[in-house]
């Protein structure tokens, strides 16, 4: 008996990387309340790569191309101020980072250097636009979730004021 290949379809939804990533993704808080079939279809899009301490994922300033899901190890989260670099986070397996790539064109607002040895999957914007213009469902979902993240942040930074406005009372004529 001739024994045929797997359709391309089925070979990924084999695959045990495959098979692995869906249940990570899953308990990633950007990715909560999509459905396994989706998770599935995201996970192909994700490329992953081992990185060491001290390498650099990306630089503030850098264009931002790509979301980031921490797999293993840790990787900082800096700022570069006039007293050196500063640390605003440190995350862990399971944990993304640089989420707003997947929004904007906008530069890198941090850095993220690899803290311990590690793997990160990688998803880029074109991969994750491309998955979303077949999908809209994973689009909602995704920003649904990013808007909620994106909140917690702003209410957990405060806003710093570095040059006080006019007050309402010396604030001359509109």
């Amino acid at each position: 008996m001739l024994e045929r290949p797997l359709p391309r379809w089925l070979a990924w939804a084999t695959d045990p990387e495959q098979l692995r990533r869906v249940p990570f993704l899953a308990r990633s808080p950007l990715f909560t309340g999509l459905p396994h079939r989706l998770l599935a279809r995201l996970a192909t899009r994700f490329f992953e790569k081992v990185y060491h301490p001290g390498e650099i994922v990306f630089e503030e300033g850098d264009p931002g191309r790509a979301l980031f899901v921490v797999v293993e190890g840790s990787v900082e989260i800096t700022r570069a101020t006039a007293q050196g670099s500063y640390v605003l986070n440190t995350l862990g397996p399971g944990a993304a980072f640089g989420e707003l790539a997947l929004v904007d064109d906008f530069p890198r607002s941090a850095t993220a250097r690899v803290a311990t040895t590690g793997r990160l999957l990688i998803l880029y914007k074109s991969d994750f636009d491309a998955l979303i213009d077949g999908n809209a469902r994973i689009a909602l979902v995704v920003m649904r979730n990013l808007s909620r993240l994106l909140a917690v942040y702003a209410r957990r930074s405060p806003v710093l004021v570095t040059e006080p406005g006019p007050s309402p009372e010396t604030a001359g004529p509109a």
